[in-house]
């Protein structure tokens, strides 16, 4: 089954019309898209948008063999006159499977948000899911039909519509995951990809042609990353969005729950609200069974409350109780997570605070929490695939 791309972008395309922002004014020659639409084996067209034949005619294909136009966005009817020759454009409801003469069946997937998702399997057994913009598939169960071969959605805006997929077997490893309904939330270019990546998608230019059910070169998603940054430098944010496209995540908060810090319960709170539903909190720093044992993928926040812990656990503040055994007993603790993050299989993310590069403590204990926090971070960080800096909000990759 082959697929054509006319467009990848969001309803309005990128760059938006009139729009200032950092985001369009740099979405312009390849980063620039047209509002999505797809073409697939030149006769079944998803959603028609403006200039969708001469979209269809720079990427050396002609919507005269078009036999079906369907539409998912939520609106009943395109925005644009439907060129001549096409058929009038409808939409199947939801649960309803269409048969077409070329051998492609048509199934509505019913959406938590206005519009439709539809299932398409080729003559020859291959199969794509489309979802339309801002959606995810609503009731999906486990029906013993494999993973779809390819899968276009609305990866950075619904991020969770893929852990959906991905819970219920719909999407797996060899699942061709291609970002659509692009839009400015996130800078083209390099920084797209990376965020892509992390999710197992990718994106493509419009006009690209893809052959479905054909083995894709699919990003390889880290099994250990290491987040760092400074105070608010958006370090725990990063940390989230790497794990929003992955269903079943476990959250490990290493700083309890602090009775009576108002200020504290802020934090939390903001952190709660911000998290998936499906995901599970533990509030623990017996980190090491939690690595060593199968499962989900992890969410460590953060480290550096765990060597708090860590070190209040050996009197580390304490000169004499340091140079009696406390500093050895603390390596060994180190030593024994850094190793069990070396053995574990599964995925994991953690996050700690990078306070090297900043004021040195006046005191003894302050500077003694600096050099341990930076030699956990450093022990940490080599058995991690990815070791990212974030700084204002923007991540910089140092290794992966």
């Amino acid at each position: 089954m082959e697929l054509t791309l006319l467009g990848t972008g969001a309803p309005a395309g990128l760059p938006r019309p009139d729009c200032p922002c950092a985001a369009c004014a740099t979405a312009l020659g390849e980063h620039a898209r047209a509002a999505t639409a797809l073409l697939i084996d030149g006769t079944l067209l998803l959603d028609l948008t403006p200039g969708a034949a001469f979209a269809a005619a720079r990427a050396g294909h002609s919507l005269g063999g078009v036999r079906q136009v369907l539409l998912s966005h939520p609106h009943d009817g395109p925005a644009v006159e439907v060129p001549a020759g096409l058929p009038q454009p409808g939409r199947v409801p939801d649960g309803r499977e269409l048969a077409l003469l070329t051998g492609h069946r048509v199934r509505a997937v019913p959406m938590d948000a206005p519009g439709t998702g539809y299932a398409v399997t080729g003559p020859d057994g291959q199969r794509l899911l489309y979802l339309p913009p801002g959606a995810a598939p609503a009731g999906l169960g486990v029906n013993g039909d494999p993973a779809y071969d390819m899968v276009l959605a609305d990866v950075v805006g619904r991020p969770d519509a893929l852990a959906k997929l991905r819970a219920v077997g719909a999407a797996g490893p060899a699942t061709d995951v291609i970002a659509v309904h692009l839009d400015h939330d996130v800078p083209p270019g390099a920084e797209l990809r990376r965020r892509l990546a992390a999710a197992g998608a990718r994106a493509v230019p419009d006009g690209s042609t893809l052959d479905v059910g054909v083995y894709e070169d699919v990003p390889d998603v880290p099994r250990r990353t290491l987040v760092l940054g400074g105070a608010r430098s958006g370090k725990s944010v990063e940390a989230e969005r790497r794990l929003e496209a992955f269903p079943d995540v476990v959250y490990v908060a290493t700083g309890g729950c602090r009775n009576g810090d108002n200020e504290w319960a802020s934090r939390v709170h903001a952190h709660r609200e911000r998290r998936p539903g499906s995901w599970r909190t533990t509030e623990t720093c017996d980190l090491v069974p939690l690595l060593e044992a199968d499962g989900p993928p992890l969410l460590i926040d953060c480290l550096s409350l765990w060597l708090t812990d860590a070190m209040d656990s050996v009197n580390a503040w304490d000169d004499a109780e340091w140079s009696g055994g406390g500093e050895r007993a603390l390596r060994a603790r180190v030593e024994e997570l850094t190793s069990a993050v070396r053995r574990t299989r599964r995925t994991v993310v953690a996050v700690s605070n990078e306070v090297g590069s900043g004021i040195v403590p006046a005191t003894a204990s302050g500077r003694r929490y600096r050099d341990e926090l930076g030699r956990l971070n450093a022990g940490f960080g080599a058995e991690c695939e990815h070791l990212l800096l974030v700084v204002a909000g923007q991540a910089l990759a140092l290794r992966g």
